[in-house]
């Protein structure tokens, strides 16, 4: 089955984890993919997953922080496949772990930037095509913007700002047919999450995860391919009624 036959998917922050796990899905789904990454970004793993699903491929290289990035992704977009269906906002930082009081200035500033100035970017630039085609748009927030971590204050603060971006969207632009809504995904399996193993003991990295599961009721990681289904089904003809919603994917982390 292909859902998004003829349809057209700006992903940002493709080259891997969640971001490749959706590339793939969407392409197996039917629609081509424009990917906006940062210059230098190894992308092999996308071009060979979007090829296998028979579909184009089209890479940008910026900074989602920046309105220059999306206005190359958007114009790209256009000038390779015609126009824009939907905009995954999914490139995203975690930033150090850290009290308040030690968070530094300058990296607080840095993931605000990129995942809540980079997410409220995107929607801006692409508005225009997804007017043409009453497109979708699906935000990744994190169940971080459900809550309070402690210790993360800027990517806390980040995530419960997309939020609040795609519950403002979907208000702003339903009139227009474009559906905004946002997945919320508990630890998963990615770059982002061994990064927090990166230079601890093999006792320390254990200790680490065996800590976030246990904080899950179905006791493991996410999956980025069970995220990836998830931002599918909002960004295709079957949530056709569905705007505004804010989706958890967090194997029960939020049902405490």
């Amino acid at each position: 089955m292909t859902p998004l036959a003829g349809q057209v998917a700006l992903i940002s922050g493709a080259a891997k984890g969640i971001g490749l796990a959706t590339a793939t899905r969407l392409a197996r789904d039917g629609a081509d993919i424009v990917a906006l990454d940062l210059a230098g970004s190894d992308v092999s793993a996308l071009a060979a997953a979007v090829a296998e699903a028979g579909r184009g491929l089209e890479v940008v290289e910026g900074d989602v922080s920046t309105p220059e990035g999306w206005d190359a992704a958007v114009a790209a977009a256009v000038a390779r496949f015609g126009g824009i269906d939907i905009l995954v906002n999914n490139a995203g930082i975690s930033g150090p772990f850290a009290p308040i009081e030690r968070y530094p200035i300058e990296d607080f500033d840095r993931v605000m930037a990129v995942n809540a100035r980079g997410s409220w970017l995107g929607i801006r630039a692409c508005i225009p095509e997804l007017r043409k085609r009453k497109g979708r748009v699906v935000n990744i927030s994190s169940t971080a913007g459900l809550g309070g971590p402690p210790t993360i204050s800027g990517y806390t603060m980040s995530k419960h700002a997309v939020i609040g971006l795609t519950k403002m969207a979907a208000m702003g632009l339903a009139a227009d047919g474009i559906r905004v809504n946002a997945v919320c995904p508990s630890p998963t399996d990615t770059d982002m999450m061994r990064g927090l193993e990166v230079g601890r003991s093999d006792a320390e990295a254990r200790m680490i995860r065996a800590r976030f599961e246990a904080d899950c009721p179905l006791g493991r990681y996410a999956a980025p391919e069970e995220i990836a289904a998830a931002i599918a089904f909002l960004a295709g003809p079957e949530s056709s009624f569905v705007t505004g919603a804010i989706l958890s994917v967090d194997g029960g982390v939020k049902a405490r």
